[in-house]
């Protein structure tokens, strides 16, 4: 063997254990110490991290920051700050209450600069990146959970000019598993819009869009269907006019809309064009869908979903409020005040919400008696603004459009 190549692998080998090195655990060759009985390492967490790790029974997780020359260290979850315990090695530990199952966001604070923990893959929310963790389900989460015995789409990342907004514009594209064997098919497009503070990556990460999605076509309760999740912020800079709110429903119908007609091969009538969105997105599915009736048939809103200045319903026999009519008659530019064209214009209205948070119930059962008929309402139970609701609604929302 030449000189050159025993000094090239012995760089490799010194840089190999440099890296390894670097995770805990493994230094000096150590074995990472085991859990408490019960924990599992949790699915959010990077590539060998032990930490956070979750107990699936008691809905409890461990928390790990080796932070040696700190003075407090605290994790952030779920609207609660846990203080941590150091020990003798500079180790911060903690453990946390029962939490609701499902994903959540969590910070740690290090002498009070909220950072991010290494540990956990980036999930960007609340308008930064931040760590994840995952409360697990039992078996009724297998919906979106990976299934190996089934055939797998794919999310395509794509990237579009916009006129109106003067920059490029970046997208994610959900492919069902038959698209490449199929080339003179032509399928139906779901746009999916995520809510404030997060972005197009929201849907695919945190919402795991692709197991839902590739679950309901291979099961045959959904249609083949292409989805689009596109950034719902109007992105600017010094050099392009203000952003304003219309200005994203305008970039939809103008220009993604085009851009997915003509690099796919799409159904391009509004009978196989739908929107849903959560939060957020979904009043901006409602302006984009109300506004533009000539391009869509389906709309669903996620927990986004309320018309302004609807009050309790009357005592008696669960009737209208004061001014109920005049209300649905004048909300989104009077869209509901003809139900008949309507109820013919539009294929579905799905309105979900979660249990925990604000409910517009009220207000389907007002439309509904004003004559709305293709309106549906679901409710996952337990649940609060989160993504564990809005999976269950994507889960009962999609089986329903293109059919």
């Amino acid at each position: 063997m030449s000189m050159k190549k025993i000094i090239f692998f012995l760089i490799v080998a010194v840089n190999c254990w440099t890296a390894l090195a670097q995770v805990p655990g493994l230094q000096g060759g150590q074995q990472p110490a085991p859990l408490p009985e019960g924990f599992k390492p949790s699915e959010c967490n990077t590539f060998l991290s032990q930490y956070p790790a979750v107990n699936a029974q008691t809905r409890e997780a461990l928390f790990r920051v080796v932070a040696p020359g700190a003075r407090i260290v605290q994790v952030d979850l779920a609207g609660k700050r846990y203080n941590m315990v150091k020990d003798e090695k500079g180790v911060w530990t903690c453990k946390s209450d029962p939490q609701v199952v499902g994903f959540h966001y969590y910070s740690i604070w290090i002498d009070s600069v909220p950072v991010m923990d290494r540990n956990t893959k980036a999930f960007f929310g609340s308008n930064w990146e931040s760590s994840g963790i995952e409360i697990p389900e039992g078996p009724e989460g297998d919906y979106y959970r990976f299934n190996k015995n089934i055939p797998h789409g794919h999310i395509r990342s794509m990237y579009y000019w916009s006129d109106i907004n003067g920059l490029e514009r970046h997208c994610n594209v959900y492919i069902p598993a038959e698209y490449e064997n199929n080339p003179q098919k032509r399928y139906p497009v779901l746009y999916l819009l995520h809510g404030w503070g997060e972005d197009e990556d929201g849907w695919v990460n945190q919402g795991h869009i692709a197991n839902i999605m590739d679950g309901l076509i291979a099961s045959g309760k959904a249609v083949p269907m292409i989805v689009v999740m596109d950034c719902g912020d109007f992105k600017t800079n010094p050099d392009v006019r203000r952003a304003s709110t219309n200005d994203i429903t305008q970039i939809y119908v103008k220009e993604l809309i085009p851009f997915i007609d003509k690099t796919f091969r799409t159904k391009t009538d509004r009978l196989n064009r739908a929107m849903a969105g959560l939060s957020r997105g979904g009043m901006q599915t409602t302006m984009t869908v109300f506004n533009n009736p000539d391009k869509f048939a389906w709309l669903g809103t996620f927990s986004g979903f309320f018309m302004g200045g609807f009050g309790n319903r009357a005592a008696t026999g669960g009737g209208q409020a004061p001014g109920m009519t005049q209300q649905i008659q004048t909300a989104f530019n009077g869209i509901f005040k003809d139900p008949e064209a309507f109820n013919k214009q539009f294929k579905l209205l799905f309105i979900s919400t979660g249990t925990e948070e604000r409910s517009p119930k009220e207000q389907v059962e007002a439309l509904k008696a004003y004559g709305i008929k293709n309106i549906v309402f679901h409710e996952s139970q337990g649940t609060a603004h989160e993504w564990l609701t809005w999976r269950r609604a994507l889960y009962d929302f999609a089986p329903r459009i293109f059919k």
